[in-house]
Order: C-alpha cells, then sequence, then structure tokens
C-alpha cells in the first residue's frame, strides 16, 4: 500500500480537527441542556435526587471534554543531533514513487528525448545547413 502524500495527510488531520470539535460542541451543547433540564426539575420539586446525580455527571463529563480539547501535545523539536540525523528524519518524510511510477515516467523522459533529438537533427541537416549554404553561396 502506498504511503498518503503530505497532503492527503494534512487533510485527514484537518478533517479529525473538525470532528474533534463538533464532538466538544455537541458536549457543550449536551450539557447545557442538561443544565437546563436539571434547573426545571428543581422548580417542580420531582426527582431531585436524581437530577442532581445526572447534571454533576454531565457536568463532570462537559469539564473533561473541556480539558482534554484545551491540553495541546508540545510540538517536536527537531533533535539538533547532527546533519544526517536531519537529513534522514527528512528523507522518511518523502513520499517515494512506486518503481510502475519511475518506469512510466523514465520512459516518458526516454521518448521525449528521442523526439526533440530528431527534430534538432532533422532541422540543422535538412533545414538549417542548406539555407546557410545558399546564403553564403549569394555573396561570392
Amino acid at each position: 500500500m502506498a504511503k498518503k502524500s503530505k497532503t492527503q495527510r494534512a487533510k485527514a488531520s484537518a478533517r479529525r480537527a473538525a470532528r474533534k470539535a463538533d464532538v466538544e460542541q455537541n458536549a457543550q451543547v449536551a450539557a447545557e441542556d442538561s443544565t437546563q433540564e436539571a434547573s426545571s426539575e428543581e422548580k417542580k420539586g420531582l426527582f431531585k435526587r436524581s437530577s442532581r446525580s445526572s447534571e454533576e455527571k454531565s457536568t463532570k463529563q462537559a469539564s473533561e471534554a473541556a480539558s482534554k480539547s484545551s491540553e495541546k501535545k508540545p510540538a517536536k523539536a527537531p533533535k539538533k543531533d547532527g546533519f544526517f540525523a536531519g537529513v534522514r528524519a527528512e528523507m522518511k518524510r518523502v513520499t517515494w514513487p512506486t518503481r510502475q511510477d519511475v518506469l512510466r515516467w523514465s520512459g516518458v523522459v526516454v521518448g521525449a528525448l528521442v523526439f526533440f533529438g530528431v527534430y534538432v537533427f532533422i532541422l540543422d541537416n535538412w533545414i538549417v545547413t542548406p539555407l546557410l549554404v545558399a546564403i553564403s553561396s549569394l555573396g561570392a
């Protein structure tokens, strides 16, 4: 299976971040809804004990979700072991072409070289050289 390109990884990361934000927003909305329901139940005087426990659970879950979202992992600083360690790390990030891609594009390059070689040969030997000979013979 081929490795994903940098663009594909960036898009996937953005989608994960968007999903995470949606989950956090849904948790906040659910927490607000549960607090509103709990306050309305308290006004009625029904199920006071159960509404408090559900309210405590929802607020605890909302606070845990908020604390997890606010904690960000620190960015990895590149190790300063040396030049070659940095080169090695960068080479691991490279998206390498498959063998089939290399062969295909090598064929395209060789074909283009042959085409332009023949083009220049024809242009030089059959068009430019006779034209220069004709022009030089006019002056003599």
